[in-house]
């Protein structure tokens, strides 16, 4: 396999977000999923926290409807597995795979989100999954962002997961990057079908990138009852 090198300032970035405050904000606690973590050595077990911390606040507003949850960390590079299928209830990993980003959200690195239509940028938050629908990338699913300013527009703006030829290992191995979409999180079409079915209709995924603002502003990540 071709090695990959990544630009000082990509790396500098890559740093900088490591840093960042994870965890400041999350509530829950993680180790009755250590077997989750060893099935998923790439999800830092801070990202975990606060994804687990948002599902039970959405379960608390009756907004999910099976305890299956889809972690997706935009702090990693596209060339890493940062797209997570869990499933809660059987404390396991069921899928560990790739995922696009927006054109205009970076190259192999995310560095800017959006929640503004034709801005053709990733959006971060709490999501959660609609029903599906047949489209021109193939079977496709509709997200619903729950974050105001943060990806509330998401429905509007046809932000959904849908299968790309450009979402492939080689495709990797020949641009230094995986392909990128207009801001929906692709996946390889080897997975996506199943992967969309696993997680329809009511079911939450959690974007996340440490967004000092949006760690602090999150309903999800600071639940009240």
């Amino acid at each position: 396999m071709k090695t990959h090198i990544f630009t000082i300032k990509n790396f500098h970035f890559w740093i900088f977000a490591i840093l960042l405050p994870l965890g400041s904000f999350a509530s829950y606690d993680v180790t009755e999923y250590k077997n989750i973590l060893k099935q998923a050595p790439g999800l830092s077990p801070k990202v975990l926290e606060l994804a687990l911390t948002a599902n039970e606040c959405i379960k608390k507003k009756g907004l999910n409807k099976k305890n299956k949850l889809t972690i997706l960390d935009y702090s990693l590079p596209s060339t890493k597995k940062r797209f997570w299928v869990l499933d809660l209830d059987k404390d396991k990993v069921i899928y560990s795979i790739c995922a696009s980003h927006g054109r205009n959200s970076g190259n192999n690195f995310t560095f800017t989100f959006s929640n503004k239509p034709q801005s053709l940028q990733s959006s971060i938050g709490v999501f959660v999954t609609g029903d599906t629908y047949f489209g021109k990338h193939g079977l496709s699913l509709e997200l619903f962002g729950q974050e105001e300013g943060f990806n509330s527009n998401a429905h509007q703006r046809r932000v959904v997961v849908h299968a790309a030829n450009y979402v492939t290992e080689s495709f990797a191995r020949e641009h230094g990057r995986i392909g990128r979409s207009w801001g929906c999180p692709a996946l390889n079409p080897k997975f996506a079908t199943p992967v969309i079915k696993e997680i329809k209709n009511g079911t939450v995924m959690f974007s996340y990138y440490p967004n000092e603002k949006w760690l602090k502003e999150s309903k999800y990540l600071n639940c009240k009852n």
